[in-house]
């Protein structure tokens, strides 16, 4: 469901209020460090299913059938947050970084808002039809 103008507005003044307020953290919720921020947990994640691994072998080797469990779990774990923190990541280049880009993007978003309305006048007017009918 599209934001009406007036929850537009608002949205907008309160980007605005919140750049001027702490451009730093505004900046950081730009989506720039998201990138990173994912990159870095798809690294951790496997380096705790090498962890899962010396674990799992361990266990087999000491003959302690739980420590092999918790290493299968640690690697199982491990696995699906790579899996999951590698899908999220955005492409190179898919948000904008700022400048140039950044008013790109905003052009972009205002030809979306505008094919989103024009989709919805349709979808309006259709309803109308079928209602009138």
């Amino acid at each position: 469901m599209p934001l009406s103008e007036h929850e537009q507005r608002m949205l907008e003044q309160m980007e605005r209020a919140l750049y001027a307020e702490d451009p730093k953290f505004a900046s950081a919720l730009e989506g720039s460090g998201l990138r990173t921020y994912t990159r870095r947990r798809v690294y951790q994640a496997v380096a705790g299913f090498l962890v899962g691994i010396a674990l799992l072998m361990a266990g087999m080797v000491a003959k302690q059938v739980w420590l092999s469990v918790v290493g299968f779990l640690v690697m199982l774990g491990c696995a699906v947050l790579a899996v999951t923190g590698w899908r999220k990541a955005p492409k190179p280049g898919e948000q904008p970084a700022g400048g140039a880009a950044q008013v790109q993007g905003r052009r972009q978003g205002r030809q979306r808002r505008s094919m989103m309305d024009r989709i919805e006048q349709r979808w309006q007017r259709r309803r109308d039809e079928q209602q009138g009918h």
